[in-house]
């Protein structure tokens, strides 16, 4: 049965959130850029409202009050300030956001305004999420990690990078200190530290370094002792990122220029994102690896899920917006035919320990050409 939903926010990701839906539902999308709205007018069946998402908590309320699902993939700076709104509007939400704030704070809120919340719900977080979620309830896990990245086939100087998302939230990673457990204990690292390279199938050699993606698996799989993530580029990248951290460019605090006063990591998010544009129909790639370790029927056991996707010259979809958008759309879908109907801000890992969701959010993904392969080692426990 069709449902109106509402999509706000219009970037790479929103776009392929809103095309997806669109084919099943009535979506509108959401966002100040007029020209990434008329793309979606024009060539897909999806109603448009221009309008600044910087807006009041009042006026995200009443945006929202008549759609039956609300899907915020909005910049991370707004995304905790939407999701408030939303709860309090009594609408159920898919968040792709990765907002640096704690949304376990507004758990309470939604189950009082019986609100359905999935955030996090992108490619990473996301995915790995989900699937650490349904490993736990299996087997022991001793040890979780992944690694991920969104990266154009072509290197090209100096950055060897194509941001397929805001770019202020690329460099918001590369300044949250990392957290990452080890034998029982958090330990806390700058992000970028501990750069390591290793090998990819149609990839080759990438860096892999720390960054904070973990997020709400700290809170929700505390019973793991291991767990690491980290963000995959071309070698030489975060030595150019180092250099523009160290002298100040990546700051919040803000600095005087003539009597305005200006964060520098602003500055620098709106000089990069030119540089760091991708270009229309440029091949692009997303990769990931996770790995988990533990035992399960007295048996040590390794499983590796593997990730590779291309751009998607048919639908003209990036990657990245592919991986992360349906992730968001089947999380969706989860709320839509009430086969997830708990109330609540629900991590993926809260979604994956369900088997039925676990498995209706890979076959989606399936079904639209993104396979994650899964490998699996066993062997004697000590």
């Amino acid at each position: 049965m069709s449902k109106k939903i509402i999509v706000l926010g219009a970037g790479l990701v929103g776009k392929a959130i809103a095309i997806d839906l669109a084919k099943s539902h009535k979506v509108t999308a959401v966002d100040i850029d007029q020209d990434s709205l008329d793309l979606l007018s024009t060539n897909h069946n999806i109603n448009t409202v221009k309008i600044n998402l910087l807006m009041t908590q009042d006026v995200v309320k009443d945006l929202v009050k008549d759609y039956d699902l609300v899907v915020s993939a909005v910049p991370g700076f707004m995304g905790y300030d939407v999701l408030k709104s939303v709860i309090e509007a009594q609408r159920d939400i898919v968040d792709i956001s990765f907002m640096p704030e704690d949304f376990s704070e507004l758990n309470d809120r939604a189950v009082e305004m019986g609100v359905t919340a999935i955030v996090d719900c992108g490619v990473a977080p996301g995915m790995p999420n989900l699937i650490a979620g349904y490993y736990n309830e299996i087997m022991e896990i001793e040890n979780f990690e992944y690694y991920v990245g969104g990266l154009p086939k072509i290197r090209e100087y100096p950055f060897y990078y194509k941001a397929p998302f805001s770019p202020i939230d690329v460099i918001e990673e590369y300044t949250r200190p990392a957290r990452f457990v080890e034998n029982g204990k958090l330990i806390i690292k700058p992000a970028m530290s501990e750069p390591e390279l290793m090998f990819f199938d149609n990839v080759g050699t990438l860096e892999a370094f720390f960054t904070d993606g973990l997020r709400s698996l700290l809170q929700n799989l505390e019973n793991i002792p291991n767990m690491k993530e980290k963000t995959l580029r071309y070698p030489g990248h975060i030595e150019l990122i180092k250099a523009l951290r160290s002298v100040g460019f990546l700051d919040h605090d803000p600095v005087t220029i003539n009597n305005t006063g200006i964060r520098p990591i602003d500055f620098t998010s709106k000089m990069l994102i030119k540089n760091w544009q991708l270009k229309p129909n440029e091949p692009e790639f997303t990769v990931m690896r996770i790995i988990i370790e533990g035992k399960h029927d007295n048996l040590n056991k390794k499983i590796v899920y593997d990730l590779y996707d291309e751009y998607d010259n048919k639908e003209n979809i990036s990657s990245m917006a592919r991986t992360t958008g349906f992730v968001a759309t089947a999380n969706a879908e989860l709320i839509l035919q009430s086969k997830f109907t708990d109330k609540g801000v629900f991590p993926p890992e809260l979604i994956g320990n369900n088997e039925k969701c676990f498995n209706y959010i890979l076959k989606y993904q399936e079904k639209r050409n993104i396979t994650y392969k899964l490998k699996t080692f066993k062997g004697k426990a000590e």
